[in-house]
């Protein structure tokens, strides 16, 4: 059981959801998980900054896993996700694939996570995901 005050991250996976709902268009991009917009030049061209979860059991050394598809037996898994709500100290992720030429496709698969379990996240390339 983790013991971490949420705030950290859930402020900057706030800041990510408000992005990605409101698309800014700003060039005035910067290297971290809370700059102001998505996307290194144009913001407009992305809708999604995939983040990948480590949590405090794993000491933050093991990405999170979770199941592509709603199946009672998933066979597949991603470590990729994009966050799609945020309530207090809970966050709901949709899981995405990452293709062979390193692209992403969502899927229908979604899980909420307590925060505070969450020690780190990574923030991957802004992109823009079909569908979503």
């Amino acid at each position: 059981m983790c013991t971490n005050n949420c705030n950290c991250i859930s402020d900057i996976l706030k800041v990510i959801y408000l992005l990605q709902k409101n698309a800014d268009t700003d060039d005035s991009c910067i290297e971290s998980c809370d700059r102001p917009t998505l996307g290194q030049f144009s913001c407009s061209f992305f809708n999604t900054r995939p983040v990948m979860l480590y949590t405090c059991n794993s000491n933050g050394t093991t990405p999170w896993s979770a199941p592509t598809t709603r199946t009672a037996t998933p066979t597949e898994y991603s470590t990729v996700f994009r966050v799609e709500k945020i309530d207090g100290c809970c966050a709901t992720f949709r899981v995405l694939i990452v293709n062979e030429d390193g692209t992403y496709s969502s899927t229908e698969s979604f899980f909420t996570m307590n925060l505070e379990c969450i020690c780190c996240i990574r923030c991957l390339g802004d992109t823009l995901i079909e569908g979503i």
